[in-house]
């Protein structure tokens, strides 16, 4: 599986982004899928992770009611819908496969390339 992630750019505070990962190959929709972000000079954090079928999802605590993930198995595509940004939401974002939910950063399969995100104040 490649993925490609894309969507990324510079935005005012407030504003929203959507980013979206491409997957590759035919067992997109037997990944958890989810994204990571890592800002200037600090560890990669996880952000969001989504199920198989896309009706489950989980949120670190910072990006709960603003971001959504979501997912299209009929289109290998993952998205993250980011709204009301802020400042400490810049950060270069990574999708990634994973194949456990519960336990997904350690059982990430295959990371995507990453897209940048910017917020001015």
């Amino acid at each position: 599986v490649q993925l490609q992630a894309s969507g990324g750019g510079l935005v005012q505070a407030g504003g929203s982004l959507r980013l979206s990962c491409a997957a590759s190959g035919r067992t997109f929709s037997s990944y958890f899928m989810g994204w990571f972000r890592q800002a200037p000079g600090k560890e990669r954090e996880f952000v969001a992770i989504i199920n198989l079928s896309g009706g489950s999802s989980y949120y670190v605590d910072s990006v709960k009611g603003r971001f959504t993930i979501s997912r299209d198995n009929a289109k290998n595509t993952v998205y993250l819908q980011m709204n009301n940004l802020k400042p400490e939401d810049t950060a270069v974002y990574y999708c990634a496969a994973g194949r456990s939910f519960s336990n997904f950063p350690t059982t990430i399969a295959y990371w995507g390339q990453g897209t940048l995100v910017t917020v001015s104040s």
